[in-house]
């Protein structure tokens, strides 16, 4: 819990937790970072006229080519670092809101130095793990952790509900429904 106590002095960044289902099994989409030594899941600044939603969506495209569903809300908080104590500006970290994203498609990323590939959950795990703090890595499994509940708490759902990942809510207008009964 310590990201949630953070989440109120530390700057925030989004991710998109992008996964898909393979022959019934998650797997998911990591991408380097940018010096190319570390995995990571997509993931950046919010902005000003986006939703944390949609601007991690907007990170999965430009940083993996990621296509698909992003939940509207974020699903978990954690811990981020970037940079390393011996160079100019150090260590910051960051609390980053975490969107889970269903990949329907991919296509090349904007960020050609990005790499992206797919992972096993355990894969994910130590791929994320590698270079990083163990303080760091201890979040990033508490998050794949939470991304597999949260993904199976949506299999249980649709497997009871098989139209629910389609279908759409019917508003109702009063206006309309008083003018055309």
């Amino acid at each position: 819990m310590g990201a949630v106590r953070a989440a109120k002095s530390l700057p925030l960044k989004v991710a998109a937790v992008c996964y898909r289902r393979r022959a019934g099994q998650v797997e998911f989409l990591l991408v380097n970072t940018n010096g190319g030594n570390k995995w990571t899941f997509p993931k950046g600044s919010t902005e000003q006229y986006l939703s944390h939603s949609q601007a991690a969506e907007r990170e999965a495209a430009e940083e993996a080519g990621a296509i698909g569903t992003i939940e509207p809300r974020h699903f978990h908080l954690y811990l981020h670092s970037k940079g390393v104590f011996w160079q100019t500006g150090g260590v910051q970290e960051f609390v980053v809101k975490a969107f889970l994203m269903e990949v329907h498609q991919t296509r090349r990323p904007d960020e050609a130095n990005r790499k992206p590939t797919w992972f096993s959950p355990e894969d994910a795990k130590k791929r994320l793990a590698k270079g990083r703090e163990v303080k760091y890595s201890r979040e990033t499994d508490q998050l794949i952790d939470r991304a597999l509940e949260r993904i199976q708490y949506h299999n249980e759902l649709w497997g009871a509900y098989p139209n629910a990942r389609t279908a759409r809510p019917v508003v109702k207008d009063p206006i309309v429904e008083a003018v055309w009964p």
